[in-house]
Order: structure tokens, then C-alpha cells, then sequence
């Protein structure tokens, strides 16, 4: 089935179409990205986008619902985004948050240490424990690798490299002393920082990571034009409802960017640069 003959209205008022945006949504913030979704949702019905899913999905794998032909709307990770699902989804708009490391649509990681660590520079890292929260991360992986390769000298620099699951869970382990360090994205860090005081107080910012584009907000590949045009001016209208401040203060959104894919391929110069230096993978 080509684009020209997919019937987007069709699939979705038959099967349901499908929306989540699950990248930062803490149990405590679930009311205001429910608040920022339902004004999202208005407003792309009254422009005719009658199947909007009526409540954001919150089960399954974030990578079936990222090629599910139902998908409406969600948040991923620029670097899967350049990577698995190149080709497959199409790049709506990237947040603007207002959070440390970020500027406009652009945010770095934060690269994590408890306050006790002597550690001084990123070099004072070799032979410590890293938490991962996934090897396809961007700010976890990718970004980390890029800073990790001109000194790694081509070989392993980490003791152990642990997969935590989720960035929220590496902040944990760093915490706890289940691991040494962590590369956390900025929004993230900065929610935690207000959510989960306790845990960033044992904490400490060892070094902020290059800059690269942030979490894009995506549709199907197949949602036809209408539809697409809608979701990015459904995303302008909340950004200027004073209605939504408070909702867009406990998200830390300022505004959304119409960025094209072109700014992420960026992110493969990261990982090019760190292959060339003979540090393929982060270890």
C-alpha cells in the first residue's frame, strides 16, 4: 500500500489511532501531560481530525507503538529516530524545555557523579561503573560515547557498563552506589531535580556533553498531510494558550520547533566521529 492510497481517517476511526507520550511522564506529572494531551486532542478535532485517541496509551513497548500503523502522535529519541526508524516515521516537532542544557530545540546530557566522587574531568572516570539506560540512547549513549572516544585510547574505559532500563533508573543506581556515573539527558535531570530531591542531592553535574537536537515528537509515516499540518498547529495553539501555563510550566515546555530531520543527522557525526577514534561502542 502506498501513501497516495493509505487511508489514515480510515484506520483510524476503525481501529483507534494511538497516542503517548511517554519520555518524561513521571507518575507525578501524569495529570499535566493528560492536561497538555486533551488540549492537543481538541483541537485537532475540530480541525476535522475526528479520530484523536481520547486518552494517551500508556502500555507496551515504545518500539511497537513507534512503528504501530495506528500511531497519531509520541515522543523518541533522535538517535533511533536517525537509526531503527529512519524511513518509517516522520519528525513532526522538537520541545523547547526550559531546563539547564537546553537552548531552543537543542539540549546536552548531563554527565553524573556522586558529590563524594573525586572525579574532576571526564578522564577520572576510567575503570568506574556506568548505568546505561539503553544502548540506542542518544544523551545516554550517544553524546557519552562521542566525549568518552578521544580519550578512551581505542580501548575499554568503563569497568562495567550497567543497563538500567530508563534514565530515572541510572540516576537511581548512580545514587545508591550500584554504579559510578551516568550521562542523563537535561530535561530529565532537571525534573528529577524538583521530583526526586533526595536522590540529585547525593548528586553532582561532572560535565555537560556536546549539544545535539532533543526528543522529536513524530507521527506515522503514512499520516497524510492534513493530518500532519493539524498536529503541528495543534502544538503552536497550546504553546500561546495562557490557559495551559501552568501545564506547560510543570512540563517545562516553552515551545515546539517545526525542525527538519536534516538537524538530526548530526547525531550520526557523533557516532562517526567516535568510530573513527576507534571507540565503537560505549564500554
Amino acid at each position: 500500500m502506498t501513501a497516495h492510497s493509505f487511508d489514515w481517517a480510515h484506520i483510524g476511526k476503525a481501529t483507534g489511532a494511538l497516542a503517548a507520550l511517554p519520555m518524561y511522564d513521571f507518575p507525578e506529572l501524569q495529570p499535566a501531560t493528560d492536561g497538555l494531551w486533551a488540549a492537543i486532542r481538541d483541537r485537532l478535532q475540530t480541525t476535522g481530525v475526528a479520530w484523536a485517541p481520547p486518552t494517551l496509551t500508556r502500555s507496551g513497548e515504545l518500539e511497537a507503538l513507534w512503528s504501530d500503523p495506528r500511531l497519531l502522535l509520541t515522543q523518541t529519541c533522535g538517535y533511533p529516530l536517525m537509526t531503527k526508524l529512519r524511513g518509517r516515521v516522520r519528525l513532526v516537532a522538537t520541545p523547547h524545555y526550559k531546563a539547564r542544557g537546553c537552548d531552543g530545540p537543542f539540549h546536552r546530557a548531563a554527565v553524573i557523579v556522586r558529590k563524594t566522587d573525586p572525579a574532576q574531568n571526564l578522564a577520572d572516570l576510567r575503570k568506574t561503573r556506568l548505568a546505561l539506560n539503553a544502548p540506542d540512547s542518544n544523551t545516554g549513549m550517544n553524546l557519552l560515547r562521542a566525549e568518552i572516544a578521544p580519550i578512551a585510547g581505542g580501548s575499554s574505559f568503563f569497568s562495567n557498563v550497567i543497563l538500567t532500563g530508563s534514565h530515572a533508573d541510572s540516576v537511581v543506581a548512580v545514587a545508591n552506589g550500584v554504579a559510578d556515573t551516568a550521562s542523563i539527558d537535561g530535561v530529565t535531570w532537571a525534573l528529577m531535580q524538583r521530583l526526586r530531591s533526595k536522590l540529585t542531592d547525593q548528586l553532582r553535574v561532572l560535565a555537560w556533553t556536546s549539544q545535539s537536537p532533543g526528543l522529536p515528537l513524530i507521527t506515522g509515516r503514512l499520516t497524510d498531510l492534513a493530518t500532519f499540518q493539524a498536529m503541528r498547529t495543534a502544538l503552536e495553539d497550546v504553546v500561546h494558550d495562557s490557559a495551559l501555563a501552568s501545564v506547560r510550566n510543570e512540563l517545562l515546555i516553552v515551545s515546539f520547533h517545526p525542525l527538519s530531520e536534516a538537524y538530526y543527522h548530526g547525531l550520526m557525526y557523533f557516532e562517526q566521529m567516535a568510530i573513527d577514534q576507534g571507540y565503537p561502542a560505549l564500554k
